[in-house]
């Protein structure tokens, strides 16, 4: 059994850098031959896109561990900084950068604002681990993430200036409620009756089966989305090198953002690790199914959230090296004679 446990959590670990990114590649191209060659599949896979995004809403919520949110109140501080960095600071960062880079593609703005929205609420506890930081915090962060954003994400399609895709904040309100809270419900419920029954070692492939499952899943999605929308998505390639180079600059802000923080509140190594992982990863796949259900027929926005997801992988498989080698540093300086 632990053998097999290890192999899916290096399998997870794979999955949550490199192997996510890869498969989301193979994605995108597959989808897009098959939707160019084949155009018969828009009708085949177009019908089967609401079941894909409503299992993996299911494994995205069956892997928060609502539990830890009792074990926060400890670090109150820490929280509170999180929160006020990835909820009020990184939003409004996201829009300016956004605005400057995209402002003459209302579509694809939307998608790049909503991909910056988001704080991360799976991968970024992987990349905390593989860089050794403070991962028990870091559980105390995925549920109040998680909720935050979702009771948000109405009221930011107004507060940024959404409305121009005509939804109101009360119909989101009653969209999430359709598509999330039978989920909710069943990954709650199945998560509460899987860990009573199972031992601790078998609940723990299954959360490493998922681990492993949600990426698999979320390029099933992509692959859809470019089978059916290959046509609308080709037209809009011209405006690829802008989307980098907005995706570019909000990494490199959020990175000198989570290094004032922790400087100003003295974080240890652990602490700011966690720091830089929250501030720099985003809920691209939480936020792409979201969309897809609030704003539907709209393949140009889920288009600029997809990109961001690609290029967040390498960024915080980038970041891990160097807080790695900036620990590295540290401990040699201090094992230097006469230090």
């Amino acid at each position: 059994m632990r053998v097999l446990i290890k192999a899916l959590e290096r399998t997870a670990d794979f999955m949550s850098g490199r192997g996510t990114a890869i498969i989301l590649i193979a994605a995108i191209l597959i989808g897009a031959t098959m939707g160019t060659l084949w155009p018969a599949s828009e009708t085949l896979l177009s019908g089967l896109i609401d079941y894909t995004i409503l299992l993996l809403v299911f494994l995205l919520l069956f892997e928060v561990r609502l539990q830890s949110l009792l074990s926060s109140s400890n670090r109150w501080q820490f929280i509170v900084a999180a929160i006020v960095a990835n909820f009020v600071i990184i939003p409004v960062l996201g829009f300016a950068i956004a605005s400057v880079f995209l402002s003459a593609y209302p579509l694809l703005f939307i998608g790049l604002v909503v991909y910056f929205l988001a704080p991360c609420t799976d991968w970024f506890l992987a990349f905390t681990r593989l860089a050794k930081g403070n991962t028990a915090l870091g559980a105390a962060l995925l549920p109040i993430n998680m909720i935050i954003q979702l009771l948000l994400y109405p009221f930011y399609l107004q507060w940024f200036g959404f409305g121009a895709v005509g939804i109101e904040a009360g119909e989101v309100f009653q969209t999430l409620w359709t598509w999330f809270l039978i989920p909710l419900v069943l990954a709650v419920s199945a998560r509460f009756i899987a860990e009573k029954l199972l031992s601790k070692s078998h609940f723990d492939v299954v959360l490493a089966v998922v681990s492993v499952t949600v990426p698999i899943l979320l390029a099933v999605l992509v692959w859809q989305i470019m089978a059916v929308n290959i046509g609308t998505l080709t037209a809009n390639v011209a405006v690829l090198p802008l989307i980098f180079g907005a995706i570019f600059l909000f990494f490199v802000a959020t990175y000198f953002l989570s290094e004032l923080i922790s400087k100003w509140m003295r974080l240890s190594y652990q602490d700011r690790v966690l720091m830089t992982m929250t501030t720099a990863a985003r809920n691209a796949p939480m936020m792409l199914v979201i969309t897809m259900v609030t704003l539907p027929d709209q393949p140009v926005i889920y288009a600029a959230i997809i990109v961001g997801m690609l290029v967040e992988l390498p960024h915080l498989i980038a970041l891990k090296g160097v807080l790695m080698r900036q620990r590295d540093k540290a401990t040699d300086l201090a094992l230097e004679p006469g230090r």
